[in-house]
């Protein structure tokens, strides 16, 4: 293997009833460090993560993970929270993460040790013994998560983990996956939502109808697209912003708005004309957005229910 990956795939590709979910996909995952694997529901995020994971047989290209390209000969060494539910809902829920601990080639007593440790660091202790499906869906995440790190793997993948996270336990989970990624653990997020992977990701794969479209490190590709966004605050009707010489695209939310400049140079123009329309609070030229990045490699992107040929959820358990 090459050290300096944890996961590889050349070629990915993977089609259901004739429609194609992930087509001659190429994938590099550092080693080490936090990586975004980011697209829109649908785009077959789940499928390249299934194949990856030996969970899905693909239908052409190759896969190392863990320096094997069969990724059942490393399964006790990797970690996995999938998107859909993968939990036993009528076991309790020391019992279950301890089980879990025990199938990913943990001792039993030293599985229950940290499955108690886990619990009372999440806030669950008091649930230990309570069926899993009497917790709620945010209670559960966090079980899915414990489920996931709970042998210390050295591959940690999360599937759109935040679902069903207030705020506070968005917070506590983005905390605990950087806590492992500073153990020395690759955790590969895949998500739709790109100011999570704005916030955390140091490498990023954009995948779009199956393809990737940009891909390697957060700042180098932000570097490369230069300071060609502006970040707007003002008072006036959203309608004074359109039309504006030296924009070519305007994202505005009411009392804020990001401007896409033709080019750096267009920033004054665009701000004496600014002055002219609107009352200016603020305005701050900046490298683009990981959501303007990927806007202007696709283009508006309609919303679609679940991943590309995932066949929806089986409601099973994925240990």
């Amino acid at each position: 293997m090459n050290s300096q990956y944890a996961l590889r795939c050349i070629g990915l590709t993977k089609s259901f009833n004739g429609k194609t979910a992930v087509d001659n996909l190429d994938l590099s995952v550092p080693t080490r460090q936090i990586f975004g694997l980011l697209g829109p529901n649908g785009s077959g995020k789940t499928t390249i993560i299934r194949m990856a994971l030996g969970i899905y047989a693909r239908d052409a290209g190759e896969v190392e993970t863990l320096g094997s390209a069969d990724p059942l000969e490393v399964r006790d060494r990797l970690g996995y929270l999938p998107e859909d539910r993968g939990l036993y809902p009528k076991m309790k829920v020391a019992e279950q993460l301890t089980f879990l601990g025990a199938i990913r080639g943990l001792p039993q007593r030293e599985a229950k040790k940290r499955a108690d440790a886990w619990l009372d660091r999440l806030g669950l202790a008091d649930r230990a013994k309570s069926d899993t499906n009497e917790l709620s869906k945010g209670m559960q995440q966090k079980i899915q998560f414990a489920a996931s790190v709970l042998h210390d793997p050295e591959l940690l993948v999360l599937d759109e983990p935040f679902t069903g996270l207030d705020p506070i336990n968005t917070r506590l989970l983005k905390d605990l996956i950087i806590e492992q990624r500073d153990k020395g653990t690759t955790v590969v997020l895949s998500t739709h939502r790109m100011d999570q992977v704005e916030q955390m990701c140091e490498s990023i794969c954009l995948i779009h109808q199956g393809r990737a479209v940009l891909a390697g490190g957060l700042s180098e590709i932000k570097a490369s697209y230069g300071e060609t966004s502006v970040s707007l605050e003002y008072e006036g009707e959203s309608g004074s912003l359109h039309g504006l010489a030296g924009v070519r695209e305007v994202r505005d939310s009411g009392r804020t708005a990001s401007l896409l400049l033709e080019n750096t140079e267009a920033s004054q123009d665009v701000l004496r004309q600014l002055v002219d329309r609107v009352r200016v609070r603020s305005f701050r030229l900046a490298e683009p957005t990981v959501e303007d990045i990927f806007l202007d490699k696709v283009g508006y992107v309609a919303p679609v229910d679940g991943d590309n040929g995932d066949g929806g959820n089986s409601g099973e358990a994925v240990p």
